[in-house]
């Protein structure tokens, strides 16, 4: 069973799950990668984790993420570092 090391935060008054995946996921389709994001949803709801997945990837020297637009500004000043800094739960799939 796969399991993801996730990053539980609150930032700018919401919830966030943060989920820093492989860089291959810039290679899957729009339609995967979003079917990917609502299976993560449902089972970071599951483990009692309010709040809205995030993903995140590394695409060559740029970090993509998959984010609703309002809080694109604070994905655009983060990294995976980052990310990897505040790893504090696990969702299994």
């Amino acid at each position: 069973m796969p399991a993801f090391d996730v990053a539980y935060v609150r930032e700018q008054g919401q919830s966030m799950v943060i989920v820093p995946l492989d860089g291959q996921f810039e290679h899957k389709s729009e339609a995967t990668q979003r079917k990917v994001a609502a299976e993560l949803q449902v089972r970071a709801a599951a483990a009692g984790l309010a709040g809205k997945v995030v993903l995140m990837w590394r695409a060559g020297s740029r970090t993509r993420f998959i984010a609703p637009p309002q809080w694109h500004a604070f994905f655009r000043s983060i990294d995976l570092s980052w990310v990897a800094m505040n790893i504090n739960k696990r969702l299994s799939w």
